[in-house]
């Protein structure tokens, strides 16, 4: 840009804060400073320490008399900064940032500053601002022993135009730049390490200085402006940066965090901020740039509208100061979400993070496949067990391919502890009617393995989210049978009936009970039970077989006379026909088999698996 253009530009940047200034009402003298919201595309890395001082309330008419305007400012930490400022020379107005579309504080740095935090020539020439009397009064809590008063350019140093700081203090020191909107030109700059930092413009788009004095009572700052000038002013002491980062997932998605800075004495709030989002982090920072060694509180707790409990999470913290030799004692890894800092000795640059992971969590989830429920009454309890103990159970509810309750609490669990994922039948439910795939995912990146069956196990770490889900798709539509056998002690020949023994010459009574939990009836005259007698046990004539039905009824019938039979086979039977030993004695060692037939065809089950059950009277050898 030409200088012509230079000007012109900043003519009209300059009528807008004159219009604006005019609409000021008179000056109450009192004002905060501001943090700058976002860093910018050339910002410096410690952009978040600078609280810039908001001009809103100049009055360039009281300024420029002999008394000057007092100005007192509130400071994030409580401190009052009160100062005197005389204005000389082009007349000055505040101005918000950026100043115009040139200047590089506001466009790629410092992003955001609130107020008007710059002081803008509304006419070329020379402004000369004097501030004097400048004094900080910390809060009851804490004491000034030193701070650093900031100077920066707050519009652009153009060609004929300068900018000049002069101080009390410390000698200047170059803080940080901000980067050209485009480009990579500079003001010429002279004075860093002594008590006068001056710049001399040059054309086109340039960045901007900041520079920084400590403890001085006085600093004038010169503007000549051939096409306006602008200058803006800041405050540090020490600077602290808190922020929060998530190791592993959230619980929920729900889930955020606030983290502050907060006074230890009373807990007024020095700086705030809340994570976002779903990402992990770490998260825009809460700043704080202290000018009194207060002590301070850092803080972390769950935002508003989370699901989960900040104890959910284990909170770490962890400092680094880019400051050496202050002594401040830094957190590492301590375990908390409270921590007393203490105060921050001068020059300290402080960086803050609470690590939140979340301790490990289980959660097991009930799904039907195609077609949904075999049986409309069909339900399914889930449970994580960790060894015989039940960690976390549910049993569902629904009809159909509806699955109401279909998942335990998200459980928190203890890290490197197995536990295995089960589901077992609810009521007259069958699992033979289902085939079950386990299917698991954690939604942080560990290395868990995961099981991949039901009834596997999982070992969770810290950080671990683990959600599984049984899926549970019901088999075709055929009959499905299921026997048991069991067996009762009738009489033995020392004790009789009276609580007998299983001795050589002890009656047994065994008992086979068959079900069919499928929805369809077994082929009428097909169903066959051949048992394998054991070498200890003798059946024969004195067998007595009973058949008993179910209840729901298998519809079966069974005749003692004929449809039982035996086999000395040395191999198992196949059909009916091919059991045809008579055994010769009531109890007869040679039966090797007893081969059973009900007749008809067995009712399927609507729900509830239909039955019968057959015993048979044996003796023990």
């Amino acid at each position: 840009m030409t200088k012509v253009g230079d000007r012109l530009s900043k003519l009209l940047a300059a009528l807008c804060a004159l219009l604006a200034a005019l609409c000021v009402a008179s000056p109450a003298a009192a004002a905060p400073c501001y943090y700058a919201t976002s860093q910018g595309s050339t910002g410096p890395a410690d952009w978040q320490t600078y609280c810039w001082l908001d001009l809103s309330t100049y009055n360039d008419t009281t300024a420029r008399t002999a008394a000057g305007q007092n100005f007192s400012f509130t400071l994030p930490d409580g401190t009052v900064m009160t100062f005197n400022m005389r204005v000389s020379g082009a007349a000055a107005t505040s101005a918000a940032s950026p100043s115009w579309t040139g200047a590089a504080v506001g466009n790629t740095a410092f992003l955001g500053i609130a107020g008007r935090p710059i002081l803008y020539q509304t006419a070329a020439g020379t402004t000369t601002v004097q501030i004097t009397g400048i004094t900080l009064t910390p809060p009851t809590s804490g004491t000034v022993s030193a701070y650093m008063f900031v100077g920066a350019d707050g519009e652009s140093s153009n060609g004929g135009e300068s900018l000049s700081f002069q101080t009390n203090g410390g000698n200047w020191q170059l803080l940080d730049t901000a980067g050209p909107i485009s480009g990579s030109t500079y003001p010429t700059a002279s004075g860093a390490g002594t008590n006068t930092f001056s710049v001399t413009g040059a054309s086109g788009n340039v960045g901007a200085y900041i520079v920084g004095s400590v403890s001085p009572t006085s600093v004038t700052t010169t503007l000549v402006g051939s096409g306006l000038q602008g200058t803006m002013f800041a405050v540090r002491f020490a600077s602290i940066r808190l922020t929060t980062q998530i190791s592993g997932a959230r619980l929920s998605a729900a889930d955020q965090f606030t983290f502050s800075i907060n006074a230890t004495s009373g807990g007024a709030t020095l700086a705030s901020g809340t994570s976002s989002g779903t990402s992990l982090g770490p998260f825009t920072a809460a700043a704080l740039s202290s000018t009194a060694a207060i002590p301070i509180t850092l803080n972390q707790s769950m935002a508003a509208g989370s699901s989960s409990a900040i104890a959910k999470y284990r909170s770490s913290l962890s400092c680094t100061n880019s400051a050496t030799g202050t002594g401040t004692v830094l957190p590492t890894n301590a375990i908390t979400t409270s921590y007393n800092f203490g105060t921050l000795a001068f020059g300290d640059a402080v960086s803050c993070t609470f690590t939140e992971t979340p301790f490990p969590h289980l959660t097991l989830s009930k799904l039907l496949g195609s077609g949904g429920r075999q049986f409309a009454g069909d339900q399914f309890a889930l449970a994580i067990n960790q060894g015989a103990t039940v960690v976390a159970t549910t049993t569902t509810t629904g009809t159909g391919s509806t699955v109401t309750n279909g998942a335990t609490a998200q459980t928190q669990v203890v890290a490197g502890t197995a536990y295995t994922l089960t589901e077992a039948a609810s009521g007259t439910t069958t699992l033979g009617q289902y085939t079950a795939v386990l299917a698991c995912t954690n939604a942080a990146s560990s290395a868990t393995v995961l099981p991949t069956s039901v009834g596997g196990s999982v070992t969770p770490q810290m950080g671990d989210v683990i959600s599984c889900t049984i899926t549970n798709t019901r088999r075709a539509s055929n009959a499905t049978l299921d026997m048991t056998k069991t067996s009762a002690l009738v009489s033995d020949p020392l004790n009789g009936a009276l609580n007998p023994k299983a001795i050589p010459g002890a009656i047994v009574r065994y008992s086979f009970q068959v079900q069919n939990s499928g929805p369809a009836a077994v082929d009428s005259n097909t169903l066959l039970i051949v048992d394998t007698l054991p070498l200890q046990i003798a059946i024969g004539s004195a067998a007595a077989p009973i058949f008993t039905q179910g209840s729901p009824t298998s519809g079966l019938t069974f005749n003692s006379a004929t449809d039982i039979r035996y086999s000395n086979s040395a191999t198992k039977p196949a059909t009916f026909a091919a059991c045809t030993y008579t055994p010769v004695a009531a109890y007869d060692p040679a039966v090797k088999y007893v081969c059973l037939r009900p007749q008809g065809a067995m009712a399927g089950s609507t729900g509830t698996p239909t039955s019968f059950t057959i015993s048979l009277q044996g003796q023990i050898n």
